[in-house]
């Protein structure tokens, strides 16, 4: 990899175009992936896009009026310590508040470098020419705010309104999925453990084993069950992992007290995790689900309630 103080004036030029292009096809990119949910938004970045076709094409005439038709192949990957993006594919699961903060930095990022590398180049032409360099990107830079304020208040809100619906369905309704079977599920065979035994190691296994257990199931039932292209849901493996993690989790925050050698205080323990775990789903359901909050609290403090008794008395049998 070259310097990027060791660089021509040619090269500079060249790479410069070619940084241009690519930032353009990221533009592409995202306003082909944001046009189903988010119109308002890919037409911004249809319109950064076209805004970085222009510049480009404004430093290969300069380029060619300078060195010709030959253009060397010189990518931002080819000089060390020049700004660097994600691949593409790495930014598909960006939310839109992400994407228009990742565009933002490819500007500011790419006019600081230019900026930089100014104050240390030795040639006055190519010190004149990075400063020409950051001031395009300062421009791209309120050229992107400019785009971003044609956003009005209506569409914001629809795509927020779009954001926080999509948010539900890959993160949230896997995660409740996930939680309510790790807290609920898990209770009857604990206490089960608990009561028959009053040993409080030998019942923190049987809950570790039924924790882990569950979340590994659920996770691979979620993955398993939808791959996201018709629902919108998202990546099945990520949505896979939040439920098993969260089924995981709530089986272990009401085993962890059995790690407690004093069989009854873990108990008591144990029941109060339960009912702050229970408390929390409920909050969740009303949050995010629209449910009203008594009637979550009832549902899920009645089921939990059940199984909870379920497990005492088939554990003190």
């Amino acid at each position: 990899m070259k310097r990027f103080a060791d660089l021509s004036e040619q090269e500079v030029l060249a790479l410069a175009i070619t940084n241009e292009e690519e930032d353009s096809r990221i533009y592409r990119s995202f306003a082909h992936r944001l046009r189903p949910n988010y119109e308002a938004s890919a037409k911004m970045f249809d319109e950064m896009a076209e805004e970085e076709v222009r510049h480009r094409t404004m430093l290969y005439d300069l380029y060619r009026t300078k060195f010709g038709e030959y253009l060397p192949l010189l990518r931002r990957q080819d000089v060390k310590g020049f700004v660097r993006h994600k691949p593409i594919w790495l930014t598909e699961q960006l939310g839109i508040d992400e994407v228009r903060k990742y565009a933002a930095n490819m500007e500011y990022e790419a006019a600081r470098f230019y900026r930089k590398a100014a104050e240390n180049a030795r040639d006055v032409s190519v010190r004149e020419l990075l400063v020409e360099l950051a001031e395009a990107e300062d421009r791209h830079e309120a050229v992107a705010e400019k785009l971003e304020g044609k956003i009005g208040d209506r569409a914001r809100s629809e795509e927020d309104e779009t954001a926080r619906r999509m948010f539900v369905l890959q993160y949230v309704q896997p995660g409740l999925a996930g939680l309510m079977d790790g807290s609920v599920s898990t209770l009857a065979p604990l206490f089960a453990a608990a009561f028959a035994t009053h040993q409080p190691w030998e019942t923190f296994l049987v809950g570790m084993a039924a924790s882990v257990g569950a979340g590994i199931s659920m996770g691979f039932a979620e993955a398993l069950s939808d791959d996201g292209s018709l629902t919108g849901r998202g990546s099945p493996w990520l949505r896979g992992a939040v439920c098993g993690v969260m089924t995981a989790l709530g089986g272990l925050g009401h085993t962890l007290p059995y790690l407690i050698p004093d069989f009854w205080t873990a108990t008591f323990l144990a029941f109060a995790v339960v009912i702050v775990e229970l408390a929390l789903i409920s909050w969740i359901r009303w949050r995010y689900m629209d449910t009203p909050f008594l009637s979550a609290t009832f549902q899920i403090m009645v089921g939990g309630a059940l199984v909870f008794a379920a497990g005492i008395l088939i554990g003190s049998s």
